[in-house]
């Protein structure tokens, strides 16, 4: 496993008891703040790329969506197939 990074942020007080009470209901330790703000983050970070996505993607029509995504699969599972019967 990789070594952790340290992080310094700084939340409201209001958050931070929020959270802790949270985190405390839910039957979770000290230690577990760092996974949960981690989770948060990759969570967030999942979202805004998925607005970005349905942003770039909002004036193509849902058929030709569907027609570049059938055509991306069908690459991806001839490169598959291709390195397995390689392997």
């Amino acid at each position: 496993m990789t070594e952790a990074i340290r992080w310094t942020i700084t939340v409201t007080p209001e958050t931070d008891l929020s959270l802790r009470g949270f985190l405390g209901a839910q039957g979770m330790k000290k230690g577990d703040l760092s996974k949960f703000v981690e989770d948060a983050v990759r969570w967030r970070m999942l979202d805004r790329t998925v607005q970005v996505v349905k942003e770039r993607n909002q004036d193509i029509s849902p058929e030709m969506l569907e027609a570049m995504i059938d055509d991306a699969m069908r690459e991806v599972r001839a490169e598959r197939r291709k390195q397995a019967s390689a392997a």
